[in-house]
C-alpha cells in the first residue's frame, strides 16, 4: 500500500487523502460521542466519561448479543476456513473448463445483494426447518464468508512450489501428512488472513440476522439496528467504537500477515 501511494502523482495523492478523510469522518465523529458524559448524541460534549462502556458491560442484553455474535462468528469462521481452503486447493489444481462455473458459484455471495440472499435463504430454510435457528445462521454466514477465505488462500497457493509436495510424497508421506506438514505451514498466512476476514464478515453481518434470527437470537449488529430505531443514546456510539476497533485490529493483523508473506 505504501509503495502504491508513493508511486502516485501529487494531485492523485491529494485525492487519495481526501477520499480517506471522507471515509474516516463518520468514525471521527462517532468515537468521541462514546465517551460523552451526557445522555444524548450531541456536540459539543458536556464532559468526558466511560459510563456508556460501563453500562454495556453491565447490560445483560448486550452481553448476550456479544455471546451470540462471537459464537456464530467462531463456528462460521471454522467452517468457512476449512471449506474455503479445500476449495482453494481444488481450484489451484483444476484445469477443466468447469472450473469457471465452480469459481462463479463460490464468488456469487460477493455479487448477490445480501437482502436478496437473505430472502432466498429464508424461504429455503422455512421448508427444511432451519429458520430461526443458530445452525441456520451459521450455515448462511459460512456461505457468505467462503469467498473471502478462498481468495487469499488461492493467492498464497500461487507462490507455493508444488515440487515440495512431490518431494514429500517421494519420501513416503501420505497426502494428508504432506498437506499438514509441508503445504499448510507455507500457506498459513493466506489461511489465517482468510479466517480473519471470515470472522469479521460474520461478526458484523446484519441483514441475514434480521431475516433468520429468532427474537431471542439477537447479535450485536441487530441490537444496534433495533436501538437506533427505538432508543438513541451514546451507548450506540460505544458499541460502534468497539466494532470499529475490532475490525481495525483484524485488518492490521491481515496486513502484517500480507507483509510477512511478501518478504
Amino acid at each position: 500500500m505504501d509503495t502504491f501511494y508513493k508511486s502516485l502523482p501529487h494531485i492523485q495523492r491529494a485525492f487519495v487523502i481526501l477520499v480517506i478523510v471522507y471515509l474516516m469522518l463518520p468514525l471521527l465523529i462517532i468515537m468521541p460521542l462514546s465517551v460523552s458524559s451526557g445522555s444524548m448524541l450531541t456536540y459539543p460534549l458536556p464532559g468526558l466519561s466511560l459510563r456508556w462502556y460501563e453500562s454495556l458491560l453491565s447490560n445483560p442484553d448486550w452481553l448476550e448479543a456479544a455471546k451470540n455474535s462471537l459464537t456464530i462468528a467462531l463456528y462460521a469462521t471454522a467452517l468457512s476456513t476449512i471449506l474455503g481452503t479445500m476449495a482453494a486447493l481444488a481450484l489451484s489444481e483444476w484445469t477443466s473448463p468447469v472450473k469457471l462455473v465452480f469459481v462463479a458459484c463460490i464468488a456469487s455471495p460477493l455479487a448477490i445483494p445480501t437482502v436478496v440472499a437473505a430472502v432466498g435463504i429464508l424461504f429455503f430454510y422455512s421448508k427444511i426447518g432451519l429458520a430461526q435457528s443458530e445452525l441456520g445462521i451459521v450455515v448462511a454466514h459460512t456461505a457468505i464468508a467462503l469467498p473471502v477465505v478462498v481468495i487469499p488462500v488461492v493467492s498464497a497457493l500461487k507462490s507455493y512450489d508444488r515440487s515440495l509436495t512431490r518431494a514429500a510424497a517421494s519420501l513416503g508421506a501420505s497426502p494428508l501428512y504432506a498437506f499438514s506438514s509441508v503445504v499448510l505451514p507455507l500457506i498459513a498466512p493466506g489461511v489465517i488472513s482468510g479466517a480473519l476476514f471470515a470472522f469479521s464478515t460474520s461478526f458484523d453481518e446484519l441483514i441475514i440476522a434480521v431475516f433468520l434470527a429468532s427474537p431471542d437470537q439477537k447479535t450485536i449488529p441487530r441490537m444496534l439496528f433495533d436501538n437506533i430505531q427505538f432508543k438513541i443514546d451514546p451507548s450506540i456510539a460505544a458499541v460502534a467504537t468497539v466494532l470499529v476497533c475490532v475490525s481495525a485490529f483484524l485488518l492490521l493483523v491481515v496486513e502484517a500477515l500480507r507483509a510477512r508473506r511478501s518478504q
